[in-house]
């Protein structure tokens, strides 16, 4: 199987790539395969049904505001974001759902939109069930998918639902770990976003690729941007958690001390609150590689824009396609899902990623790429995924800032090393895995366990 720079970078909406990008996806493609098949005109009712960790903490997270949306025939990566909430309130006021944008049926939120708490479909923690019934009540079709972490989406016929849908496309370099990475990158004389390139040249040329990038990081600024200009006080849902990053960059656009050592932990901060103010809030947001950890690959990216002498478009290429690298190898041989093995494959990968992207570009050997990206998720091994609320707000935002810092700690230590080092980026990644499978059910995303039990929601 192959993957993309551009699987592991997409354009989505808040607050979570699995519980509201891709419930939004499935919902959709169940929608579209209904018009695609002829069905859609009898369809008089559907109804979706949300298991394990999309149940327990769905409400939270939007999951049935993005089933809603996608019934609707809307997409992550194009739906209106200032509008989407307005949809769903006239959805289920007036008991009247377009499906696929062109065919209305009877709704009830109550009783179509179906969140199980404490029960869970067999494959995986984040699963979905959607049936489209006719006038007389007969079922016409009956799906489940899964939302596999990232904004990724299965259904049940999918080989293996830890992973994406097979692509058979053959690229020039294959790998599967970071051993064969090494090995190809020494073999060829590349560095790892040169490989990364010879690939995606499998299904697009480098100009799509780079305008593709681009675009990718023209989103990340504007979501840094949006995220520091908001005017409401607190971010949506009962905690009331107060916004941080207007004030934050008044503080730091007024300070007069431009000598402070570590002024730009301040700024790395700031990004990073931005960005995950900016998905709790529900806006658009890349997933790097989940909305849950989307703070961290822009506010390393932002740090290199703004403090490194000389950074330019070439070396945001170079990061994304070298963090992408990264990202691939926790997708194929652990998970970047918290609703399977915890935080520690959201932000843990994140920070993985943005360190060995962070350490290409300051002219890092492929073997010190690798040894920063294997600092980065060793020092986040056991995080739980435990949102107070079943809000992607505490401790998320506040961790994706302190990820960030530790992801340029991470690449500036395996700078002054040589790139060898006793724990390998594949032993700490199978070390994720087996951690996530021993980590109790209550620490991954379900809100029942570590600080969202000993914390007081409101």
């Amino acid at each position: 199987m192959a993957l993309s720079a551009l699987d592991m970078f997409s354009v989505g909406i808040g607050p979570s790539s699995s519980h509201t990008v891709g419930p939004m996806r499935a919902a959709a493609l169940f929608a579209e395969g209904l018009a695609h098949d002829g069905l859609l005109d009898q369809v008089q009712r559907v109804q979706a049904e949300l298991f394990g960790s999309l149940g327990a903490t769905g409400h939270g997270h939007g999951s049935d505001k993005a089933v809603i949306l996608g019934l609707q025939g809307n997409r992550p990566e194009t739906i209106d974001t200032d509008t989407a909430d307005q949809r769903v309130v006239e959805a289920s006021e007036t008991g009247r759902l377009v499906l696929a944008g062109g065919h209305a049926v009877a709704f009830s939120r109550a009783d179509d939109v179906i969140m199980h708490r404490r029960r869970s479909l067999p494959a995986h923690p984040n699963g979905m069930m959607f049936r489209a019934f006719s006038g007389d009540g007969d079922p016409l079709r009956e799906s489940t998918y899964y939302s596999v972490g990232g904004g990724f989406v299965v259904d049940e016929h999918a080989v293996g639902v830890d992973k994406i849908v097979e692509d058979a496309t053959p690229v020039r370099y294959p790998f599967n770990s970071g051993v064969e990475l090494l090995e190809i990158c020494h073999r060829e004389g590349l560095r790892i976003s040169d490989v990364m390139l010879a690939n995606e040249l499998s299904w697009r040329t480098e100009e799509q690729l780079r305008t593709e990038l681009l675009h990718i990081w023209a989103v990340m600024k504007e979501c840094v941007h949006n995220g520091c200009t908001r005017t409401d006080p607190v971010l949506p849902g009962g905690l009331r958690v107060p916004r941080r990053a207007p004030r934050l960059l008044r503080s730091l656009e007024s300070a007069g001390d431009q000598t402070d050592p570590i002024r730009a932990m301040d700024w790395v901060n700031l990004f990073a609150l931005a960005v995950n103010e900016e998905n709790a809030s529900g806006g658009r947001v890349v997933t790097a590689p989940t909305n849950g950890a989307a703070g961290i690959v822009p506010a390393v990216l932002h740090y290199y824009d703004m403090f490194v002498p000389g950074a330019n478009e070439d070396g945001v290429v170079r990061f994304l396609l070298t963090a992408a690298a990264i990202g691939i190898l926790f997708k194929e041989n652990a998970s970047i899902s918290g609703a399977e093995v915890g935080c520690q494959g959201e932000v843990g990968s994140a920070c993985a990623m943005a360190a060995g992207g962070l350490c290409e570009i300051f002219g890092g050997s492929p073997a010190q790429v690798e040894n920063a990206a294997e600092i980065g998720i060793e020092h986040n091994l056991g995080l739980t995924c435990d949102p107070v609320g079943g809000l992607v707000q505490i401790p998320c935002i506040e961790r994706n800032a302190i990820a960030s810092n530790k992801a340029i700690n991470a690449a500036r230590i395996a700078l002054y090393g040589d790139g060898s080092h006793k724990v390998s980026l594949d032993k700490a990644i199978k070390t994720m895995r087996e951690t996530g499978a021993d980590m109790k059910i209550k620490y991954k995303e379900t809100s029942r366990g570590g600080l969202a039990v000993n914390v007081i929601e409101c």
